[in-house]
């Protein structure tokens, strides 16, 4: 017999997801569908005595799998469609964002063991947020065969882990490992977890400074890239406005996805940034970048609560987590441009790319260095490597005058 206090609570938190969906600008079709399938985990969940707050990820994989009589319910299937259980998931962690069930229950089984290091990343290091996710993604991997146990880590046991993951892997790809696995002991060094001595047993993979060429695209291909928007459409207005943050700053997909609009200075024409540093610093906003980040924050952009600039032009209205969007959107750009002589795709080819062509234009390393907001001048150096003309300018003749065969 069903419980009907449990289902009239159960139906309310329903009821009030929905209204957060509509906040979060979904169409009534969607909410009306997403409603059904909450609905129907409701009465699954009653059917079998199951409390809304005894809801976690096991809990999720039978309702998936169940054999369906739920009364009014016409699922079928042996098991929901992947849409079908993404949307209900997302309405379970809306009920442990808003308390119904607890946080704990609803993470994955590896958040607890390293939300420590999480926080010692974030408060102690300064950490970024994506290189903290990357640290994460790299010591999940390594965890079970290093061990829950930190007392018992040895440079021998380092030395294993490293091997078995380090063999057909890249050397870039086997930097970020030991760098991360670098991090981690540090963090269980200062919590007094393992020994410092271990950080030794890590081994540091040559990285030549200056050794590589930066990738770049042509002045011509960058305005081809920015002129691929279609300023008709949402999307074509905000992701323009985007690019010509990239191309005429030099800024970072990071500096673009958590810039603010308080961080803008419509009166001064400046706009700030924090870059990696976190030290905020005000460049100035060319005019036509200016045009169309203002065209994008009049005529376009969603009303949301939350005050950064780029959000997302399709529900849920909700800004940028991470850099990841504004590479995808240099990516997409690019395809439709047909540019496709550059080997990096992402933010950081545009910033390669403005400031090279500042350099070829005549600006000096310094100047370059001052945009691109380097510390170190040593940092900036590698750009004069293609600054052909001045390289043709001090470069020697061939003895003999014929080339090398």
């Amino acid at each position: 017999m069903p419980d009907q206090v449990f289902l009239a609570e159960a139906l309310q938190s329903v009821e009030d997801f929905r209204g957060h969906l509509r906040e979060q600008g979904y169409a009534e079709g969607t909410i009306k569908h997403y409603g059904y399938g909450c609905r129907h985990l409701v009465t699954w969940l009653d059917q079998h005595d199951i409390a809304l707050a005894a809801v976690n990820e096991d809990v999720i994989e039978q309702f998936a799998t169940h054999d369906c009589t739920c009364p009014g319910m016409f699922v079928q299937k042996a098991r929901r469609s992947r849409e079908y259980m993404s949307f209900l998931r997302r309405f379970v962690r809306y009920l442990a964002s808003v308390g119904v069930i607890p946080t704990a229950a609803w993470r994955n089984p590896g958040d607890d063991r390293l939300q420590p290091f999480r926080d010692w990343l974030r408060r102690h290091r300064g950490t970024g947020e994506r290189t903290i996710l990357a640290h994460l993604h790299t010591i999940t991997k390594l965890l079970p065969q290093l061990g829950d146990d930190p007392a018992r880590y040895s440079a021998a046991l380092i030395n294993q882990v490293l091997l078995q993951n380090l063999e057909s892997t890249s050397r870039a790809s086997a930097q970020l490992m030991c760098g991360s696995l670098r991090m981690y002991l540090r963090f269980l060094a200062a919590t007094g977890a393992c020994s410092p001595a271990l950080l030794g047993a890590i081994p540091r993979i040559p990285r030549w400074r200056l050794a590589t060429l930066p990738r770049y695209i042509l002045s011509d291909d960058v305005e081809r890239v920015i002129a691929s928007c279609d300023p008709a459409t949402p999307r074509g207005l905000r992701d323009r406005a985007i690019l010509m943050l990239l191309a005429r700053l030099a800024l970072r997909g990071g500096d673009v996805a958590n810039l603010h609009l308080e961080d803008i200075d419509w009166d001064n024409g400046l706009i700030r940034v924090a870059g990696k540093t976190r030290r905020a610093i005000a460049l100035p906003l060319p005019q036509d970048a200016g045009d169309a980040l203002l065209a994008y924050i009049e005529r376009v952009r969603p009303v949301v609560a939350s005050s950064k600039v780029f959000i997302r032009v399709i529900a849920p209205f909700e800004p940028f987590a991470s850099s990841s969007p504004i590479a995808i959107i240099v990516r997409d750009a690019l395809k439709r441009a047909g540019v496709d002589n550059a080997n990096l795709r992402g933010a950081y080819l545009l910033r390669h790319s403005a400031a090279t062509n500042m350099l070829r234009s005549g600006a000096t390393l310094d100047a370059v260095g001052a945009v691109l907001r380097h510390r170190s001048p040593e940092t900036t150096k590698i750009y004069a490597k293609v600054d052909t003309v001045m390289l043709s300018q001090v470069a020697q003749p061939w003895i003999g005058g014929v080339a090398c065969r």
